[in-house]
């Protein structure tokens, strides 16, 4: 089959690899329709994280090819959608809604969805079946449910979002701006997004955001005081992983209120004076994507929502390097990759 694979920063090459097979008795293998560049491939692709010869890849939907003796809801034919850890979704912590972090998770990005065929670990509680074979232009969306709309899905709820509620959005990437979306799904009175970018701010505004604040930084925490009458946003959501971010976001938050964060975190160091002093709740972290799935999944079959507007830019898996290096240079919001 034909895959993704790093070599070392800025190095991305589609090769030849073995098909995957089944290992355990809990697999499947299914064959892809289409994957995605996530914005946290790029770090390391940036060299912010160490890189050789990975396989790359952990958004993912298609159809099943083959399933292990002791799968019995997912069955060939099926046509699926899985989130980036594997988790046998039975677990106490599965049952508790913390899917990303079952006690038998497999974290996806580890044998690579950028791919024509993959290993799907723990198959009937990791993939969800679609009603039915989804009409093309529904692929985008369902894709975006894999990852980038459940993460932030997640982070709108841990951030509690909801009617009455002023939420601001710290990264106006594909998860800040589907944070966006979930918080106007959750009935958010008013959205504050961070952005600088006038593409991403009309996508936000489309997505239901109320207001735009270009400033960043200490100046823009004081933006959002000034229009929060000086009180902060109830619910903010931090989705970029950086120091700056995350301070945004704590500084943006009023007393009481919540901070859910779900970008990937990178050298960051919360001063315990300032947690301390901000009186916030803080909730986040990888995103347990399987929980929300099935109603991810029923929106969009519904046409209820569209968050496949998120991907800018769609190209075929042979030329996945252009599409890594259209995100880094932030030419585009999101890449598809088609099969």
């Amino acid at each position: 089959m034909r895959q993704v694979v790093m070599y070392g920063p800025g190095d991305v090459r589609v090769e030849d690899r073995e098909d995957p097979k089944t290992i355990e008795p809990t697999d499947a293998i299914i064959r892809l329709t289409a994957t995605s560049v996530c914005g946290s491939d790029l770090w390391p692709y940036r060299g912010a994280e160490p890189v050789q010869d990975q396989v790359m890849g952990h958004e993912y939907l298609g159809v099943v090819e083959e399933v292990g003796s002791q799968v019995r809801t997912i069955k060939i034919g099926d046509f699926v959608v899985g989130s980036f850890w594997a988790c046998d979704n039975t677990c106490e912590i599965c049952q508790a809604g913390y899917q990303a972090h079952c006690v038998h998770r497999v974290l996806m990005g580890t044998l690579g969805t950028q791919s024509e065929l993959a290993r799907i670990p723990l198959a009937d509680g990791t993939l969800v079946a679609t009603p039915g074979p989804p009409d093309p232009d529904l692929l985008p969306s369902l894709m975006a449910a894999s990852d980038v709309l459940g993460t932030g899905w997640f982070a709108a709820v841990a951030a509690e979002a909801g009617p009455g509620k002023t939420v601001a959005v710290v990264g106006d990437g594909a998860v800040g701006l589907l944070g966006i979306l979930a918080a106007n799904q959750l009935g958010a009175e008013r959205i504050i997004a961070f952005s600088r970018h006038a593409h991403r701010q009309r996508l936000a505004r489309e997505f239901g955001a109320t207001d735009v604040v270009e400033e960043r930084g200490e100046v823009g925490v004081a933006s959002i005081k000034e229009l929060t009458g000086g009180l902060g946003a109830h619910s903010v959501i931090e989705a970029v992983g950086t120091q700056e971010a995350m301070m945004q976001a704590i500084g943006s938050t009023r007393p009481g209120g919540h901070v859910g964060f779900v970008g990937v975190s990178h050298d960051v160091t919360i001063p315990g004076e300032e947690l301390f002093m901000a009186g916030v709740h803080i909730h986040g972290g990888p995103a347990p994507v399987r929980q929300y799935l099935p109603r991810l999944i029923q929106l969009i079959w519904d046409r209820t929502i569209d968050p496949g507007r998120v991907f800018d830019l769609t190209l075929p898996l042979e030329e996945a390097a252009k599409g890594y290096q259209a995100m880094d240079q932030r030419t585009a919001i999101k890449v598809l990759l088609t099969l």
